[in-house]
C-alpha cells in the first residue's frame, strides 16, 4: 500500500505531528480528570486522600501523581456507582463476565458509543477494511463489548454486517461459503475452531472469500498469527481493547506494518507502570498497561491497571506509539514451583512442534508439597502413530523444559479430545487450591 494511499484511508489526527497530539491529549486529558473529580464520587476521594487536585494537572507528566483505578473500584460500588452522568443519560451498559464475584458493569452516554463506533471503524480501515465490504462478526454478543462493539464499527464504516455472533460453528462456515465476507471479527481461538470445521467438512479454509481478520478478546502469539494466516490465507492483525476502558477499539493492528496495536491516543492516554511499585516506566520498557480515558463520558477512568504486560513501541503506520503484544496478564501469570509461566510461553511452544494441533490446556496440581505442571495437547491425524506421538511429546517437554526452566508432564491426546471454546478459550486448570 503506497503511503498516499494509506493517508487517504486515514483521519488527519492519525498524520498529526507529535507536538499537536500531545497537545490535544493534555487538553482532553484536563477535561476528563475534572469531570471524574467532579461527577465520581469514589474517584474524588481517592485525590483527596492522596492529596492531588484537578487544578494541579498542567502537564501529561503530572498524570503520575493522581491515584489508580483498579477493577475493584468497579465491584466495590456496583452497579452505577463510577458513573459520571446520571444514570437516565447512560444508553447502554456492558458488563464484563465477573469470572469471581460480582461483574463489573460500565456504561455509555449516545456520545460514547459514537466515540466507540468511531475507533472501531478506524481499526476496520486500518486493517485494510473498506467501505461496502462484508464484514463477519462473530465475537459474542449481549454483555460482552465484542460483538455489539465490532457491529456498530463496521456499520460505521460503511460496510455490511453479518452479526454472527458466537458458537454454531457449522452454521458459520456455511454463512462464510455464502455471504462471502471479506473480514472476519473473532476470538483468535475460535478462529482455529472455524478452520478445524471448514476441514471437518472436507473445505479448504484457504479458499475463502476471506481477506483479512481482527482477533482480539484474549492475549494470542506471533505464532498463533502465522498459524492462522497461513491456514486461512489471510492476514491476522490484532484488536485490543477491554470492556472498563471501552471495549475494543483501544488500540488496533495496521495491515501495512502488521507491528503491534497501534493506540488511538486521541481518546486514551497509556502509561506502563512497575506493576510492583507503580512507578512509571520509560517508553520500550515492559510493564503493566495503565490507561486514562480522554473523552469518555459516562465512565470516565483515570489510570485504570489493565493488568496487561505489554511496552510503549514508538509510532511507525501511524503517528501514534503502539503497544508491544500482551506478554500475559499480571493476574494469568502461574507461579510453578517459584517460577513465572505464562500460558502464551507454552502456546509459542506448541505451535513450534510439527504434528500438534494449536490447542492445549494446562493443568496444575500439587502432590505433597510439591506443584506439577501438566500439558495437554492434541496429536493432527496425519501424526497419530504412536512413534509420532511420543516424539512430539518429548519435544514440547524439552522446549518447556529449556524455555520456561520447569519439568512438565505433556499428554498428547486424539485430534478434537480437548474441548473447543465458542470464545474467550478456558487455557488453565489450576487444582492445587482444590
Amino acid at each position: 500500500m503506497s503511503g498516499h494511499h494509506a493517508a487517504a484511508q486515514s483521519e488527519p489526527i492519525e498524520r498529526a505531528s507529535e507536538d499537536e497530539l500531545r497537545a490535544l491529549q493534555l487538553q482532553r486529558l484536563k477535561w476528563s480528570l475534572r469531570h471524574a473529580y467532579d461527577h465520581v464520587a469514589p474517584y474524588r476521594l481517592k485525590c483527596q486522600r492522596a492529596g492531588v487536585h484537578p487544578d494541579e494537572l498542567r502537564s501529561l507528566a503530572d498524570l503520575a501523581r493522581f491515584p489508580f483505578t483498579v477493577k475493584d473500584d468497579l465491584r466495590d460500588n456496583y452497579p452505577f456507582g463510577m458513573f459520571a452522568v446520571p444514570r437516565s443519560a447512560v444508553v447502554r451498559v456492558h458488563a464484563s463476565s465477573g469470572t469471581t464475584g460480582k461483574p463489573t458493569v460500565v456504561g455509555y452516554t449516545r456520545a460514547d458509543i459514537d466515540t466507540w463506533a468511531g475507533l472501531v471503524a478506524r481499526s476496520l480501515r486500518a486493517a485494510g477494511a473498506r467501505p461496502g465490504d462484508i464484514v463477519h462478526v462473530a465475537y459474542g454478543y449481549g454483555l460482552f463489548t465484542g460483538g455489539l462493539g465490532a457491529h456498530y464499527g463496521a456499520e460505521r464504516l460503511g460496510c455490511t454486517v453479518v452479526p454472527m455472533s458466537g458458537g454454531q460453528s457449522q452454521r458459520q462456515v456455511q454463512l462464510i461459503c455464502d455471504l462471502a465476507p471479506d473480514v472476519i471479527m473473532v476470538t483468535p481461538s475460535y478462529m482455529l475452531v472455524l478452520i478445524e470445521e471448514f476441514r471437518r467438512q472436507g473445505l479448504d479454509p484457504m479458499a475463502t472469500s476471506l481477506r483479512c481478520g481482527l482477533f482480539g478478546a484474549e492475549p494470542w502469539s506471533e505464532a498463533l498469527r502465522r498459524e492462522i494466516e497461513t491456514a486461512a490465507a489471510i492476514d491476522a492483525l490484532d484488536i485490543y481493547g477491554l470492556s472498563e476502558v471501552m471495549g475494543p477499539g483501544v488500540a488496533s493492528e495496521c495491515r501495512e506494518s502488521k507491528d503491534g496495536a497501534v493506540i488511538w491516543e486521541d481518546h486514551f492516554y497509556p502509561e506502563i507502570i512497575d506493576p510492583a511499585s507503580g512507578a512509571v516506566l520509560p517508553d520500550g520498557a515492559t510493564g503493566e498497561l495503565v490507561f486514562t480515558s480522554l473523552t469518555k463520558e459516562a465512565l470516565p477512568m483515570i489510570r485504570y491497571r489493565t493488568r496487561d504486560l505489554s511496552a510503549l513501541l514508538p509510532p511507525t503506520a501511524r503517528s501514534m506509539r503502539r503497544m508491544a503484544r500482551i506478554g500475559g496478564r499480571t493476574d494469568d501469570m502461574l507461579i510453578v514451583r517459584g517460577v513465572n509461566v505464562f500460558p502464551s510461553q507454552i502456546e509459542e511452544l506448541v505451535l513450534k512442534v510439527a504434528g500438534l494441533a494449536p490447542h492445549y490446556q494446562i493443568e496444575l496440581s500439587r502432590v505433597g508439597h510439591l506443584d506439577r505442571l501438566a500439558v495437554a495437547v492434541e496429536c493432527l491425524a496425519g501424526a497419530a502413530s504412536s512413534a509420532a506421538r511420543a516424539a512430539a511429546r518429548r519435544q514440547l517437554e524439552a522446549g518447556i523444559k529449556a524455555y520456561v526452566g520447569l519439568s512438565a508432564e505433556v499428554r498428547v491426546g486424539d485430534p478434537g479430545s480437548l474441548e473447543r471454546s465458542q470464545g474467550k478459550a478456558r487455557r488453565v486448570i489450576d487444582r492445587r487450591g482444590l
